[in-house]
């Protein structure tokens, strides 16, 4: 029962990321990266909420909406604004200008 949870969980992650991929692949960085990361977010999900539930008291209904919630938050951490693809013009507040 365990290896179908985790297997499951796995398959949540990478289905996230192949949306997140395709949705948004100009704001992620590599689709190998995303992939990835994805997957081991729901992985540490299914973990975590296995070990947060406790021995006995957790559904596999629950594993998988906390890896799928967790792997969409690692998602989440990859994205890059949205707006001009060139470097701001605009300094940080008490920096010198460079010399060159």
């Amino acid at each position: 029962m365990l290896l179908l949870e985790v297997l499951g969980s796995a398959l949540v992650g990478l289905a996230l990321s192949t949306v997140a991929v395709r949705l948004l692949g100009s704001r992620l960085p590599s689709p190998r990266l995303v992939l990835v990361s994805g997957t081991l977010g729901a992985l540490f999900g299914q973990y975590l909420t296995v070990f947060a539930l406790g021995p006995g008291h957790h559904s596999p209904a629950a594993g998988l909406l906390g890896s799928a919630l967790v792997s969409a938050v690692v998602l989440s951490l990859l994205l890059r604004p949205a707006g001009r693809s060139g470097r701001s013009a605009r300094r940080a507040p008490f920096s010198l200008p460079s010399g060159g």
